[in-house]
């Protein structure tokens, strides 16, 4: 265990010192290799390399974020938009819905957190605060709509999970479903109560639409429901695997853009070229943690923390508040993934002994990392919602989120309390 508590010691200098996580991680799980084994333990650096790169589940990333790419570089975030407002504008607290749903209906094709906050926030922003809608409010569901990206499968996030921890990403997609819904309609519940005690916070919408109107809206909907369709109905039914699945989204996607008459040769190479980037991005993160897993893994120190819970008396509720509180801290100053390839690989082999699901726990965690996204002063989401406006500061992002950070924290207690929530979706679609 003092090896682990060096390396983790390292780990936080070297990410509060200003350096990548990446490299942070990288530095750590050397370091720790060499504490416990020395030069030798090292030598099996190649194989760990190659083990993390040859993974068919890993390819279903680049397409997951391609396919998102050929939404946004198409314009397509507008569409959808607009053609949610006339369903939702009615309801107390107007369009502010729109970037809950939109979020919602965007993060079943994107897969991320940050390319559905960017698709809804470039759109929204600007239009919500020239119609007098306050910013901050505007800011706070932009954000905390944006980060159901990662609950709501298909998601990049799930799919890093079940890389470390071998299981099911077809049972995890499931397991997001009910969640992310119900996450989202816990937000729209809170704009309705706010904006009924104060109706000055959200300008009515006296605007009378036709049937031709719906019909319209409509029909800039239905292709983005078709997609998704196509995409979970193919996994949840067994037809393809979740890679297999990516590939057809973006297929699906190259379609949606050809139907509007979006798709060129200029945008498919900037959607590629984002795409490249991003999906190095994370895949260097998985390399990199699968080397901090294998020194866990090698030195044991997941039994030695089962063996500590034990001698502690530590209950299953307690290690898991006690979670909770240590990704709020650490989400101040990592993102998401850094936080999985840390802990995960560390706490699960305990709560498996404790009568944990790996499935609910991935939903867990996947909450989890949704606060991180959140958390100021790093929280990626933040920024992302301030940088598609120039006259909207983190600062206002922060204030209007804040409501939302205590809605996550009851729904993750209600998680803790109501477990099936999120398994009984996998269980009945994909199996026990």
């Amino acid at each position: 265990m003092m090896d682990a508590a060096i390396a983790f010691i390292v780990l936080l200098v070297l990410i509060i010192g200003g350096l990548w996580v990446q490299f942070a991680v990288g530095a750590a799980a050397l370091i720790y290799l060499f504490l416990f084994k020395g030069v030798a333990g090292w030598k099996a650096l190649g194989l760990v390399s190659w083990g993390s790169a040859n993974s068919f589940t890993l390819a279903a990333i680049p397409l997951f974020i391609l396919m998102a790419e050929i939404l946004l570089a198409s314009g397509l975030s507008g569409r959808l938009y607009n053609g949610i407002a006339p369903f939702v504008k009615r309801l107390p607290g107007g369009l502010l819905h729109t970037n809950i749903v939109g979020s919602g209906v965007f993060a079943a094709v994107a897969g991320g957190s940050a390319p559905t906050a960017a698709a809804m926030s470039t759109v929204a922003l600007p239009a919500l605060s020239a119609r007098g809608y306050n910013r901050r409010l505007v800011a706070g569901s932009l954000a905390a709509g944006g980060i159901l990206g990662i609950l709501i499968p298909p998601s990049i996030t799930m799919i890093i999970y079940a890389t470390f921890t071998e299981t099911s990403i077809a049972k995890l997609f499931a397991a997001g479903l009910i969640p992310g819904i119900l996450l989202g309609a816990c937000y729209s519940l809170f704009i309705m109560a706010r904006a009924l005690l104060n109706k000055d916070l959200v300008p009515r919408d006296t605007q009378q639409r036709s049937l031709r109107d719906y019909l319209q809206a409509l029909s800039d909907v239905l292709p983005f429901g078709l997609l998704i369709l196509m995409i979970l109905g193919s996994i949840y039914s067994g037809l393809a695997t979740p890679t297999e699945a990516g590939a057809l989204g973006v297929v699906g996607a190259m379609l949606i853009a050809a139907l509007y008459r979006r798709l060129n040769l200029a945008m498919l190479r900037s959607a590629m070229s984002r795409t490249l980037l991003m999906s190095g991005n994370v895949l260097f993160i998985v390399f990199i943690s699968m080397i901090f897993a294998y020194a866990t893994a090698l030195s044991g120190v997941g039994e030695q923390m089962v063996d500590w819970v034990a001698q502690a008396g530590l209950s299953k509720v307690g290690l898991l508040l006690i979670l909770m509180l240590v990704f709020a801290i650490l989400g101040c100053f990592m993102e998401g993934l850094g936080m999985i390839a840390i802990i995960v690989p560390v706490i699960l082999p305990t709560l498996m002994a404790m009568g944990v699901d790996p499935i609910w726990f991935g939903i867990f965690v996947v909450v989890l990392v949704e606060l991180g996204q959140l958390t100021p002063p790093l929280g990626v989401i933040l920024f992302v919602v301030a940088g598609s406006d120039k006259d909207t500061r983190v600062e206002d992002v922060v204030m209007g989120v804040l409501p939302y950070f205590i809605i996550i924290l009851a729904f993750l207690l209600l998680l803790i309390a109501l477990p099936d929530i999120a398994l009984w979706f996998p269980n009945l679609t994909v199996g026990g």
